[in-house]
């Protein structure tokens, strides 16, 4: 596909005059459309598009990687700006999300209270119970295979305020986009596991995954996920890794280290453009 550009809306890191969040949005352009991945938690995504000179109110697809605060906060706002924007996301999205805290009341982490009424009473949803094309060469994975017992969504994750019932995060998706010798990969939180993602959306292609940008949830990774983590990465053998939001410190000096020449910092700003076709470099651009 030609014309596909990546550009980060709302990340963990951003340089002045771009506002810094704890969350992700991705604004993605592919074969004329334009697509908002997450929304990140609605502080920052309406002033850093503003200053990076994108209209909100031309989105014509909005796919949530899955419930969380973090990812679906700016949503109501989007949907202001753009009310025919056509929305994605799994079934399980809508369900109460909570933390656990050393003492009670637990966190609760869903989306907030008027995403979720907004996207209970609307129509035209498309839910992603399976891979999901989104628009031409867009496509959202919809719930990943979890074929990795090194790859644990986590503990601390329920669907309950008491915090007993826990939370499988079967909501978890990721969005690829076909472009000439093979695929971007963008990661949401990637709850399910980077190394399940990479496997799905290689077997479901057949494709090489050329660009891996965004958050990879291994803040709390100990040494033997993150190492078998890197060795799955070098298999993929991506030309760009960009790791980023929940990914971690510890987590991204590893792939710092083992990537040297596809390693992106990543941030609010940044924007990644695939090459046009073999031979082509990427473009790579820092705000």
């Amino acid at each position: 596909m030609k014309g596909v550009c990546v550009i980060a809306l709302v990340d963990n890191h951003a340089e002045p005059p771009l506002v810094a969040e704890h969350g992700l949005a991705l604004w993605i352009e592919a074969g004329g459309a334009r697509i908002l991945f997450d929304t990140g938690q609605g502080r920052a995504l309406i002033p850093n598009a503003e200053s990076l000179g994108i209209d909100l109110r031309t989105t014509q697809h909005v796919v949530l990687s899955h419930g969380h605060y973090d990812h679906t906060g700016g949503l109501a706002a989007v949907l202001d700006l753009a009310p025919k924007a056509r929305v994605c996301l799994h079934p399980s999205a809508l369900l109460p999300k909570y933390s656990r805290q050393p003492m009670p009341p637990h966190r609760s982490i869903g989306m907030p209270e008027r995403t979720s009424a907004l996207l209970r009473s609307r129509a035209g949803i498309v839910w992603t119970i399976g891979p999901a094309a989104i628009a031409e060469g867009v496509t959202a994975t919809g719930p990943i295979p979890r074929l990795n017992p090194i790859e644990e969504p986590g503990a601390g994750f329920f669907l309950d305020d008491a915090c007993t019932i826990p939370d499988p995060l079967s909501d978890d998706q990721s969005l690829f986009i076909d472009v000439p010798d093979g695929i971007v990969l963008l990661l949401g939180c990637t709850h399910s596991g980077v190394i399940n993602t990479c496997e799905y959306v290689r077997s479901i292609t057949g494709k090489r995954i050329r660009a891996i940008i965004g958050g990879m949830h291994l803040l709390n990774a100990d040494a033997t996920r993150l190492d078998a983590t890197v060795q799955a990465l070098r298999k993929v053998s991506p030309d760009v890794i960009a790791p980023c939001h929940c990914t971690g410190e510890q987590a991204t000096r590893c792939m710092r280290e083992a990537f040297r020449n596809a390693f992106r910092a990543w941030g609010a700003g940044c924007t990644y453009e695939p090459p046009g076709r073999t031979g082509h470099h990427s473009q790579w651009h820092t705000p």
